[in-house]
Order: C-alpha cells, then structure tokens, then sequence
C-alpha cells in the first residue's frame, strides 16, 4: 500500500493515452490535505483560469465564495457541510462555494444552462490546481438551504458545490474506509459506454 504523497500520486495518475495532455490525467480528488497554505498569487491563476471559461452567450454566470482558513468565510462553509464532509474537508486550507445565475444579465430571460457552465468554469479550476501541484475536491454533500442563507444568495442564483483545495495530505490522516479509497487505483467507465451513436450502440 503506498504511503507516502509521491506514492499515491504515482498509483492515481491515469494510464497515459497518446495524444492526451498529462494534466488530465493527473487531476483526482483526494480526501487528505497537507497543512500547508495556497499563497494568493496561486489562486489569482486558478480563478484566472475559471475566469476564461466557455459560458452561454458569454454571460460568465459564475460566483465563487473563497474562503481561507482562519477566516469568517472558510468557517461558514464549513458550517454548511454535512457532517461525514466536515470530517475530512477541515484539512484543506481553502475551501470554494459556487452558486450560478439563473438568468440571462441582458434580459432577464431563463439561463438553463448555468450550473453547466459553472462546472465548466469550476473543471478549469480544478485542472489549473492541478497544473501548480495543487488538488481539489468537489462535493454536494452540504445543506443547500443553510448555504443560501448565510451567505444571502437571492432566488436569481442556483446553488452550486462546494470545493476543498489544497496540497495533497497523509492518507493516514482518514479513517479506514475513506484510507482505502485514497490509496486505490482509479476506475473509470470506458468509452464505449458514454459515447454513443444512439442508446445502448457505441460510437467509439
């Protein structure tokens, strides 16, 4: 079983396909955080990198609440968890808040698309972290009426996920099960079962 943090990275890097870019392979979600802090000028280039992300007619409908440990807005959201997350989440250092603007700026028409966008702003995050030596950890495990409140999110914005950031911690930090995850291979479904011609009929 690898223990140390260059062990599991070693164990979760995803097996290398010709032609696809390292960084993807190398982004996964650990659940152990090392004690050690996200300088500003790293978290200016990870939202840099969500501010560029692909959005509907550009609206950019993403807001990110960013707390840092220590400060008011790190322990609302950490309030807002649900328990089995708080145990784990308290170790990183950073931790993210999304909530998306459910319409259109110059309208006021219905943007259905978002908290699709949203992930995609949050997916450019997480691989920029990623690209800096850094993880996170997306999660929907939290109390989406308790998040609204303390943070005052009117009814024109959709709550997103809340997203643990760090550098990658001890395993043996976690308890037994959560341990074993940490220090498991990574599975994946393949592409034959999501990319599709029409149902059940592969394209690839």
């Amino acid at each position: 079983m690898p223990h140390t943090p260059e062990e599991i990275e070693k164990l979760k890097h995803a097996p290398a396909v010709a032609g696809v870019e390292d960084l993807f392979l190398r982004r996964w979600s650990p659940r152990a955080f090392a004690d050690k802090e996200v300088s500003v000028d790293d978290l200016k280039k990870i939202f840099e990198a969500a501010r560029w992300a692909a959005s509907s007619y550009n609206e950019q409908p993403w807001r990110f609440f960013l707390g840092r440990r220590g400060d008011a807005t790190y322990q609302k959201i950490l309030d807002v968890l649900v328990e089995f997350n708080q145990g784990w989440a308290k170790s990183a250092p950073v931790l993210i808040f999304s909530v998306a603007s459910n319409k259109f700026a110059a309208n006021g028409n219905p943007n259905k698309y978002s908290i699709h966008d949203t992930g995609a702003a949050t997916a450019q995050l997480s691989l920029q972290a990623t690209a800096l030596g850094l993880h996170t950890h997306s999660m929907a495990g939290f109390d989406h009426s308790k998040a609204r409140k303390v943070f005052a999110v009117s009814d024109e914005y959709d709550i997103g996920a809340v997203t643990a950031l760090g550098y990658l911690g001890d395993p043996a930090s976690l308890h037994d099960q959560l341990r074993a995850q940490e220090t498991s291979p990574r599975q994946r479904k393949q592409l034959s079962e999501f990319v599709l011609l029409d149902w059940d009929n592969p394209a690839l």
